[in-house]
């Protein structure tokens, strides 16, 4: 049987590996040469540049009832509130001036936001000189070509697992198959694609996380975000378990091999799990940072998961505490944009 040893040196030189050999790693009591590896495949094939791509959260209202989300339709205990697009278009413009190449646009699942409507926020951000990323859920596909069409680049959509009984436990009312056509619907219209996972969800396996990984090789994704499951009030799971911030690390470690070239944030859900997340995540594969933009009142009511409040500072300060991570590792702040380089 092959060493952990081998098979991370198998993964480092070939970008494969099979399903077992996955499960293999993402159980193994010593992580340690697979983190480092991953680190020297982030560092020879995307640099030590970090994207920081400013975030805004521009609606907590959202149509489902995924049972680990704090902003699920049946959290009566969330106060809601919804950014008029004036609103969104100021703080797009606030980020730009603090330097953000990058602006995400992402809500829950609200419908009350006219097609038209969000293709003139885009239009009118994308005049500012940013590339525009959205993650805003499912949509139809005339939907997703108006919004690509209105200037959008990127589109994240995690799938959060890709155990078909696991997900419809998860999602209810919601279907797999839809999630799954929706991200290869985006990857058709051209946008650079982004998916994910949850790791640590009530019933989730080593086994189902290695089929997430084979998923998202087999996509073909342009980004990935992995982060922990933090229970939150107000939903079924809010007294199960949360996930492991070393589970989180070996699947992010696991995907940069595996995908050399993709762009993988340093969640905001890590940072909150562990005061040390931000650099442990890095250390790990991770080359982007995502700054929160928004309002401290927003910021506080877009609670998916609790403790992101604590991180509700104002952006310039966010800032300023991130280029001091970033510096003390020796890395630098991109002043690209940070689309993926194939080849690269």
């Amino acid at each position: 049987m092959q060493t952990i040893t081998d098979l991370v040196e198998v993964l480092e030189n070939r970008q494969t590996l099979d399903q077992a050999g996955l499960t293999r790693l993402l159980t193994t009591p010593k992580a340690e040469p697979l983190y480092q590896a991953a680190d020297r495949v982030r560092k020879r094939t995307v640099g030590d540049e970090v994207h920081l791509r400013g975030l805004i959260e521009f609606s907590n209202y959202c149509r489902r009832n995924c049972l680990y989300c704090g902003l699920r339709a049946g959290n009566s205990r969330l106060h809601r509130y919804r950014m008029t697009p004036a609103e969104i278009v100021a703080t797009a413009r606030f980020a730009v001036g603090l330097g953000m190449k990058t602006i995400v646009l992402q809500s829950g699942e609200d419908s009350s936001y006219t097609v038209s409507e969000l293709c003139a926020i885009v239009q009118t951000i994308k005049k500012m000189g940013v590339a525009v990323t959205l993650s805003i859920g499912e949509r139809s596909r005339s939907t997703y070509a108006a919004l690509k069409e209105a200037g959008a680049d990127r589109f994240l959509l995690r799938i959060e697992t890709t155990n078909e009984q696991l997900y419809a436990r998860m999602h209810p009312g919601m279907s797999y198959q839809n999630r799954v056509q929706c991200l290869y619907t985006l990857k058709e219209l051209g946008y650079e694609t982004g998916t994910g996972s949850l790791v640590g969800l009530p019933g989730q396996t080593p086994a189902m996380l290695a089929a997430d990984l084979v998923f998202f090789k087999e996509l073909d994704a342009d980004m990935i975000g992995l982060g922990p499951f933090i229970p939150s009030p107000g939903t079924p799971l809010a007294q199960a378990a949360g996930g492991a911030v070393d589970l989180v690390l070996k699947m992010m470690a696991l995907t940069r091999l595996l995908m050399p070239e993709i762009n993988m944030p340093a969640t905001t859900a890590l940072g909150v799990k562990d005061p040390a997340g931000y650099q442990k995540g890095l250390s790990c594969g991770a080359n982007v940072v995502m700054p929160n933009m928004g309002e401290r009142d927003y910021k506080r009511l877009y609670a998916p998961y609790p403790g992101k409040e604590g991180w509700a500072s104002n952006a310039e300060t966010q800032l300023a505490k991130i280029k001091a991570v970033l510096q003390q590792m020796g890395r630098t702040v991109s002043p690209g944009y940070g689309f993926r380089v194939r080849g690269g």
